[in-house]
């Protein structure tokens, strides 16, 4: 299919302006003329209209638009006047036009599943097997308003993440900056003097000059350096293999492995409660809800687990074998199981873990920031001692 650009005229007058796909120019126009709009320009897409339809939406974005979806449908109005909207109320040119294709689509006869496939991108497959249960259901709103509540989650967990890890990466760069300045312009300035005088130095003071004259020659090198291998790892990262090693070995870091495993869990059974409580089924919300996991090691366990429930084992007993679980999640999701009760004991396991992640997190922080400081601090006093130790033993010699 084609993309077209578009400017129309609504039936109120208002000139509106977006992007479509069809088969040619005639299909198009038909298409407006189906909306209810009539074509004023109609020309082949620029590139960067294109990417409307490739683009990705922010979590904040996401939420924010299936929350004004939910709330329209769950006023009573139809799915096509829903989309038509939230493509009215939304501000961003790419969402907007977005929509309106969508509302096409719908108009056409497909389903809003069918529509959101257009762009995979922009929804996930989480979004849109959530979307086809809650049609086929007859549930579309409440489910809607899961995936919006799924997905503001899901951004104050990114939210917090990101805050708790900027300070140690600001501490970080504060320490590699201060010990750069100290031993790149203070210490040859300073260790300049004694060798005019020729003094006789200290251990320390010899390896830091030499340390200091390998940080001044090649501190354009190292930075160079620096870039290429980030390039590099951003390169090696398009590559599965790549990737799957890094996972691997991340995953069995003794902190780091063990924080992986918590807040993978958190996304995976969090993700499996909303889609089994939206009606997919077991086993496919299990592949969805694995996709959400970022390490290759975690989603290779948990897929073996997707196998055996479909061959009838239990999902208690599937996953136990992961050894990814904790007990007492184990214990919510048995008990939800023979209770019949499987979407809310998930959603109970699944803030279990939140809070567990949360705390694991702490944890690391609270281990790291005085860990970075006595390292600073260390660094910072061996290059100060490097100074003061030929002062002093001039002191002496002069007393």
């Amino acid at each position: 299919m084609a993309v077209f650009e578009y400017r129309a005229l609504a039936p109120s007058g208002a000139k509106q302006k977006g992007v479509l796909e069809a088969d040619n120019e005639r299909h198009a126009r038909q298409k407006l003329r189906d909306l209810g709009l009539l074509p004023l320009e109609l020309h082949n897409a620029k590139p960067s209209a294109r990417l409307v339809f490739q683009r990705r939406l922010s979590v904040r974005e996401r939420a924010l638009l299936v929350r004004q979806l939910a709330t329209l449908i769950d006023a009573g109005l139809p799915i096509e006047e829903a989309v038509s909207g939230a493509a009215a109320q939304s501000q961003q040119r790419h969402i907007r036009s977005m929509l309106l294709a969508i509302r096409a689509r719908v108009l056409e006869g497909f389903s809003l599943a069918q529509a959101l496939d257009t762009y995979p991108k922009a929804f996930l497959m989480l979004f849109r097997a959530s979307v086809q249960a809650g049609e086929e259901s007859g549930k579309l709103a409440t489910v809607l308003l899961e995936l919006s509540e799924h997905s503001e989650r899901e951004q104050s967990n990114q939210q917090k993440l990101k805050s708790a890890l900027l300070y140690p990466a600001l501490l970080t760069l504060v320490a590699i900056a201060i010990v750069g300045f100290l031993l790149g312009s203070v210490m040859p300035d300073i260790v300049a003097v004694f060798e005019r005088q020729k003094a006789d130095l200290p251990t320390l003071t010899i390896s830091m000059m030499s340390l200091s004259n390998w940080v001044v020659t090649w501190g354009d090198s190292l930075l160079v350096g620096l870039v290429i291998i980030l390039v590099s790892y951003r390169l090696l990262l398009r590559h599965e293999r790549f990737r799957h090693r890094r996972d691997v070995m991340l995953f069995n870091l003794p902190v780091i492995g063990r924080m992986i495993r918590v807040i993978s869990m958190t996304r995976y059974v969090s993700t499996l409660a909303m889609l089994f409580r939206s009606g997919v089924p077991l086993v496919y919300a299990m592949e969805i809800a694995n996709r959400v996991v970022l390490n290759h090691s975690v989603q290779c366990l948990l897929g073996r687990a997707q196998v055996q429930v479909k061959e009838g084992v239990s999902l208690t007993k599937a996953l136990k074998e992961t050894q990814l679980v904790p007990p007492m999640m184990m214990q919510l999701i048995d008990s939800g199981e023979r209770s019949g009760e499987l979407a809310g004991m998930l959603d109970r396991a699944a803030k279990q873990q939140s809070e567990q992640s949360q705390y694991q997190m702490n944890n690391f922080m609270t281990l790291f920031e005085p860990l970075m400081l006595l390292i600073m601090g260390a660094a910072v006093l061996l290059i100060v001692m490097a100074i003061l130790l030929p002062i002093m033993n001039m002191n002496q010699l002069l007393n």
